[in-house]
């Protein structure tokens, strides 16, 4: 036995448990899960309690006369129009709300990509949700901020400033990483949890797999089409959120399947990034995974060419 004393980054389970935790019947996931999970019947479902859940945070806020400083994500997007939708019809005041974004893509040269750009997050959220928005509800651009790799700091201490995140939103991404947090996996460099859990907001050169799934899921394919890297705050201020809420639709292109059950009942670990938000103060009432029910069934192995 030596000195030094080891520090453990990377948690597995047994063939055995790793097979039940995969085809565990939906009904059974909330007994066996650190966070809290709720099922709903469709993605349409979905994104309406979303885009209600992000409404009745700001109602809440503007009621009590406070701020509402929320971290939301580009995926999943649907949500968005129906927010906007919700916010003109309620005639909902913007003016005390700050929209913090998760992420956006980057050329080769580490600068954003324009926002006319087919995956430019940036560009989605203008189109999809804030030209839509009636301008006499008070919201002004410098409450709309997206991380910029010319300031990387901007974001972390307009958090601070404001005094912290009241909700994260946010996606499950492939292997999954929530915003482009991606496993930190190489044999020439070490990461902890810890310093993992403390990330600021940085550029990153997005991972192999994520490059196979996003082109797949957004560009038929055509990996050269997608930007290579990302902006992508970190997962401090995520963990520092008040609470997470986190939206899982993509069970009908079956990838999201296994990162779901990943993140809900797999020891936390770093190579999977949404395990590590059961170490979130009070996980069972502070974390929030929505599902449909596409997305958390069991999962069957079988060849299906």
């Amino acid at each position: 036995m030596g000195i030094f004393k080891g520090i453990t980054t990377h948690r597995t389970i047994s063939f055995e448990d790793f097979n039940k935790l995969m085809t565990m019947p939906t009904g059974e996931i909330k007994n066996c899960t650190n966070v809290g999970i709720k099922i709903v019947n469709s993605a349409d479902i979905l994104y309406q309690e979303m885009a209600r859940s992000i409404a009745d945070l700001i109602i809440k806020n503007n009621i009590r006369n406070r701020n509402t400083k929320i971290i939301l994500p580009v995926g999943p997007t649907p949500q968005y129009i129906i927010l906007a939708s919700i916010i003109n019809n309620e005639k909902i005041n913007l003016e005390n709300v700050w929209f913090f974004f998760m992420d956006e893509y980057l050329d080769w040269e580490s600068r954003w990509v324009s926002e006319n750009h087919p995956m430019s997050f940036k560009g989605f959220m203008y189109r999809n949700l804030f030209k839509r928005l009636d301008k006499s509800l008070g919201l002004k651009g410098e409450q709309i901020i997206f991380p910029n790799p010319a300031d990387l700091d901007y974001n972390d201490n307009k958090i601070k400033e404001l005094g912290g995140i009241d909700i994260c939103y946010g996606g499950l991404g492939y292997h999954g990483h929530i915003a482009f947090n991606e496993p930190h996996n190489t044999y020439f460099s070490r990461m902890t949890i810890d310093q993992f859990l403390n990330s600021k907001t940085r550029i990153i050169n997005l991972n192999s797999d994520t490059f196979v799934i996003n082109s797949l899921s957004c560009l038929g394919g055509n990996c050269y089409g997608l930007p290579p890297k990302a902006v992508t705050i970190g997962m401090k201020p995520i963990m520092d959120a008040k609470k997470i809420e986190i939206y899982c639709d993509s069970g009908h292109a079956g990838w999201q399947l296994a990162s779901l059950r990943l993140a809900l009942m797999h020891p936390p670990t770093l190579d999977r990034p949404a395990t590590l938000l059961q170490l979130h103060d009070k996980p069972k009432e502070n974390v929030l995974f929505v599902s449909d029910r596409v997305t958390s069934r069991p999962i069957e192995m079988q060849l299906n060419l």
